[in-house]
């Protein structure tokens, strides 16, 4: 193989080539045309590749702003249903601390108490040394600290409520087996108690009750609560019913045309337990009525009028 040179001058040279010489040289001229041709494939490949993920990573991204546009509403909307959630509950609240305050002060109204020992309109009195705060210290919503402050005074009212019904129950238990008043609802005292002249013999004799006379089958009632123990006929007495009612207090209802209550019956205040008659030793139709405080017989016109402070 043979290689002619021509310089600027036109001169020339020529050279010969042996054959692995010539063998070396045509395998350079033809890897040439076939490394750039695999090179500028691998960088179109490499420009295409970067711009699929190009395209991939900013559709992931308009996802993930879309999933999160998504969460941010359902946040919103969520907030806005509790707060008018807390808000409706905020109103109830308030309305029931309204009719706690107003039942508050009607009971204390009809329990006569002192001014002052059940104020339903003022807040709470509380009080104490300065201590160290517990945990964190952090502001909580306004409307937080107003439904705080509204369970804690729906907290003082109810236990005020408790004390004044506690207060009350014991009270009326009290005014129930407090021994005072008349034992007919019709009639008028016809004996009172002490040294009188009997009517049978005429002859100065010890009356340990008093008289009420009245309409033969007038009601008789309990002139405080208690327990029957004694019911049925007497000698002297006649039909009678005796009332235990506690506090070292029991009462005597003598000459019953007809008794009502028997024994081991609880009676209340005002109950009917008899009718009048003139059973016994009687000269008409009326109630023998007694009171015996531990014990002894004691005058019953101090009970009959008698209030309870």
């Amino acid at each position: 193989m043979k290689i002619i040179l021509v310089n600027n001058k036109g001169k020339t040279r020529q050279f010969t080539l042996a054959g692995w010489t010539r063998a070396l040289l045509s395998l350079c001229f033809l890897g040439l045309p076939l490394g750039a041709g695999i090179y500028i494939g691998h960088e179109s490949n490499k420009i295409a590749a970067d711009g699929v993920m190009t395209d991939t990573a900013s559709q992931a991204w308009e996802e993930a702003l879309v999933d999160q546009q998504q969460d941010i509403e359902a946040i919103k909307q969520e907030s806005v249903a509790t707060l008018s959630a807390m808000t409706l509950r905020l109103a109830e609240l308030q309305g029931r601390l309204v009719r706690i305050d107003a039942l508050g002060e009607r009971l204390t109204s009809m329990a006569n108490l002192d001014n002052g020992e059940f104020d339903f309109n003022q807040s709470p009195a509380v009080g104490g040394p300065e201590t160290d705060a517990l945990g964190e210290s952090h502001t909580p919503p306004k409307f937080i600290n107003i439904i705080n402050e509204l369970a804690e005074q729906i907290n003082d009212r109810e236990q005020q409520l408790e004390t004044l019904e506690s207060l009350m129950a014991d009270r009326s238990l009290q005014d129930d087996v407090f021994v005072a008043g008349r034992p007919v609802l019709k009639g008028w005292m016809s004996s009172r108690y002490g040294r009188r002249t009997d009517p049978f013999t005429g002859k100065v004799a010890w009356h340990s009750g008093v008289d009420f006379a009245g309409k033969q089958g007038s009601e008789i009632v309990a002139v405080a609560s208690g327990v029957v123990i004694e019911s049925g006929e007497r000698n002297g007495y006649g039909g009678m019913i005796k009332i235990n009612h506690g506090n070292g207090f029991q009462t005597r209802y003598a000459h019953n045309k007809k008794n009502f209550a028997k024994v081991g019956d609880v009676v209340k205040k005002g109950q009917v337990i008899a009718l009048m008659g003139s059973t016994g030793r009687s000269t008409g139709p009326h109630v023998h009525f007694e009171v015996y405080k531990y014990g002894r017989p004691v005058d019953p016109a101090a009970y009959i009028n008698r209030t309870h402070r």
